[in-house]
C-alpha cells in the first residue's frame, strides 16, 4: 500500500504536506540524515553504486523558484530557528541552512581547499596520517569539476572587491580572486538567499538531483530523533515528520546498516547525545569551532553599491597562516537587512545616518582560525550552543580589525565602523591601535556571525579522543558514520564546503 503521495513536478521530494499514513517503515542499505553538502555527496556515491539509500532532511523543500531575494524572508524560510541560531550568550550567530540542500543553498559559494598546514596539524596531532594533499587531492579535483569551480573572473569582481584590491596592492598583501562554485552568475548578489536562478552549484541542483536519478530517496520535514542499534550495530532511525503547521503528520522508521550523520556540526552531536552513542570519548558536543566573523564596514567618499555584483569577488590571504596571523580578510558585499546584522548602526539618527550611506559602504569580512573551544549540549527539550571567544584567540580578531581597517583607508575609506557594541570609528591610521587595542573579550562586546559551525564529532585515530576514524566511522558503533563538518579535528581558516565535500567522497567510497 503507498504510504505517500509523489509531487507532480521538481525534485520529487516527499514533503509531510504528501504523507498519507500515519506511521512509515522503511527498508534500506544506506539513510542519510542530513541534504546539504555531506549528505547529498554521500547520497550521490552510494547511490550509483546500487546502494538503496534514503536521505532524511528536517527543514522544507523549499524548490528554487520559491526563493524571494528577500534576506528577510529568507531567514525565515530557509534557515535554522529562522535564522535566529545563537550562541548561550547571544553575541554569536550561528547561520546555518535549514531546507533541502542544506547550508549549501545559502552560502556564498566559497571554496577553498583545506589548507596544507592544517593537514599536516591533523596528521601530527590527531594520528591522521592518510589524510595527506596527495590523497586528497583527487577527491578535491572532482567534486570541483562536478561543481563547477573557478577563480572568479574579472567581471565578477563587484565594485567593492575592485577598491579593496586597489588597497590590497598600495599595502603589498597577497590578494586573490576567490574561487566559487557557479556557473555564470547572474551577479545579483543574493548568494545567502538561495539562487533563484539555479546558477550557483548547491546540492539542491546538482548532487541531490544526481543521487535522485540513481534511486535515492529525499523525505523533507522529516526530523531525526534517535539512531537504532542491534547487537551494537547501526541499525537504522527514528524520525519524526511535521507539517509546516507544527502538527505531527506521522512517524518514521528507516531500518539500514548503515546511517551516515550529516545534520551539520550543531544538529549531529545533539543526535548523538539524544541517541546515547558514540560517546565513549566523551568528545561528542566538545571541540565547538566556527571562525567566528566580522563584518567591518566602511564608508567611502565615492558610491560602492555594496549590493550590486557578485556577493564575494576577492580575498587577502597574506596572514592566513598561523605564524603571520591565522586570519583570512574576504570582500564582502551585502544588502541592506545585512548591514543592520551584521555592522552596529546604533540607534535612531546615528541608525538612520548609516542607512542614508547605504550606498557609500563597503564590507570586510573576517575569518578567523579559532581554537576548539565551544561545546553542544542537550538538556532533554532543547540545545544550547556554548561558545566565547577565547583569550588566546581574541588577539586574532584584534590582529583581523587592524588590517581591516588598514586595508579599508588604503583601499581610499574615509571612516571605518568597528562591530562593536560601543561605537568606534577610525578615520586614520593613528586610531586603529586606539580604537582597536582598547576592545574587550567579553559578551555582547563585538557582533560576531558564523557561517562555519566545525568540530564536534572530532575526527582522530585515538578512540579515547576523538569520535571518528578518518574513514568516517564512529570509534564505537560499526555502521555509524559522520560525513560533516562535526569532523574536522580544528578550524580550517577556510570555507568548509569543498572540504566536506571531498571528505563525504572518501568516506562513501571508503564504505562501499
Amino acid at each position: 500500500m503507498s504510504q505517500i503521495r509523489f509531487q507532480a513536478s521538481g525534485l520529487k521530494v516527499h514533503q509531510a504536506a504528501d504523507v498519507i499514513d500515519s506511521q512509515i517503515t522503511l527498508d534500506a542499505d544506506v539513510v542519510i540524515v542530513g541534504s546539504g553538502a555531506g549528505g547529498a555527496v554521500s547520497a550521490y556515491e552510494l547511490a550509483r553504486q546500487g546502494k538503496r539509500v534514503v536521505v532524511l532532511e528536517a527543514g522544507p523543500y523549499v524548490p528554487s523558484q520559491a526563493f524571494t531575494e528577500d534576506f528577510t524572508q529568507s531567514l525565515h524560510d530557509l534557515y535554522q530557528d529562522q535564522g535566529g541560531q545563537a550562541n548561550s550568550s547571544g553575541d554569536l550567530l550561528v547561520l546555518q541552512g535549514a531546507c533541502v540542500g542544506g547550508s549549501t543553498v545559502v552560502n556564498g559559494c566559497v571554496c577553498f581547499r583545506t589548507p596544507d598546514f592544517i593537514l599536516q596539524d591533523w596528521q601530527r596531532d590527531f594520528g591522521l596520517s592518510e589524510l595527506t594533499e596527495a590523497e586528497l587531492a583527487p577527491y578535491f579535483d572532482e567534486v570541483e569539476k562536478n561543481l563547477s569551480v573557478h577563480d572568479n573572473g574579472e567581471h565578477e569582481i563587484a565594485r567593492h572587491g575592485q577598491v579593496i584590491r586597489e588597497g590590497a596592492k598600495k599595502l603589498g598583501w597577497s590578494v586573490k580572486p576567490l574561487r566559487r562554485n557557479i556557473r555564470q552568475c547572474g551577479l545579483t548578489g543574493h548568494c545567502l538567499s538561495g539562487c533563484k536562478t539555479e546558477r550557483k552549484q548547491s546540492m539542491l541542483v546538482t548532487y541531490l538531483p544526481w543521487a535522485q536519478a540513481y534511486g535515492a530517496s529525499i523525505y523533507s520535514d522529516t526530523r531525526v530523533e534517535k539512531v537504532l542499534t542491534e547487537n551494537g550495530e547501526a541499525s537504522g532511525v527514528e524520525a519524526v515528520i511535521t507539517r509546516h503547521d507544527g502538527t505531527v503528520a506521522a512517524s518514521m522508521t528507516v531500518k539500514a546498516p548503515r546511517v551516515i550523520l550529516a545534520a551539520g556540526a550543531v544538529q549531529t552531536p545533539v543526535l548523538l547525545l539524544k541517541s546515547g552513542l558514540a560517546n565513549r570519548s566523551g568528545q561528542v558536543g566538545r571541540n565547538f569551532a566556527c571562525h567566528p566573523s566580522l563584518l567591518v564596514a566602511a564608508r567611502y567618499p565615492q558610491p560602492i553599491h555594496p549590493w550590486r555584483g557578485a556577493l564575494l569577488g576577492v580575498h587577502v590571504d597574506e596572514f592566513m597562516h598561523p605564524d603571520k596571523g591565522g586570519f583570512v580578510l574576504e570582500d564582502g558585499g551585502f544588502g541592506l537587512v545585512e548591514m543592520t546584522m551584521l555592522a552596529e548602526p546604533g540607534t535612531g539618527k546615528p541608525f538612520m545616518d548609516y542607512m542614508a550611506d547605504a550606498r557609500y559602504l563597503s564590507g570586510l569580512v573576517t575569518l578567523i582560525h579559532d581554537h576548539n573551544v565551544g561545546t553542544i549540549e542537550w538538556d532533554g527539550e532543547r540545545k544550547a550552543i556554548n561558545y566565547q571567544l577565547s583569550n588566546a584567540d581574541f588577539p586574532s580578531m584584534q590582529r583581523a580589525i587592524k588590517a581591516a581597517a588598514r586595508l579599508h583607508l588604503a583601499s581610499g575609506a574615509s571612516e571605518v565602523y568597528v562591530p562593536a557594541s560601543d561605537k568606534r570609528v577610525i578615520r586614520s591610521e593613528a586610531d586603529i591601535d586606539d580604537q582597536v587595542d582598547s576592545l574587550e573579550n567579553a559578551p555582547q562586546h563585538l557582533r560576531m556571525v558564523s557561517y562555519h559551525p566545525q568540530g564536534t564529532c572530532r575526527m582522530g585515530a585515538d578512540p579515547d579522543a576523538s569520535v571518528v576514524k578518518a574513514n568516517g566511522e564512529t570509534h564505537d558503533v560499526p555502521g555509524l558514520y559522520v560525513a560533516d563538518a562535526s569532523l574536522l579535528p580544528t578550524s580550517i581558516i577556510v570555507n568548509p564546503q569543498i572540504t566536506v565535500y571531498a571528505l563525504a567522497t572518501r568516506i562513501a567510497r571508503h564504505m562501499s
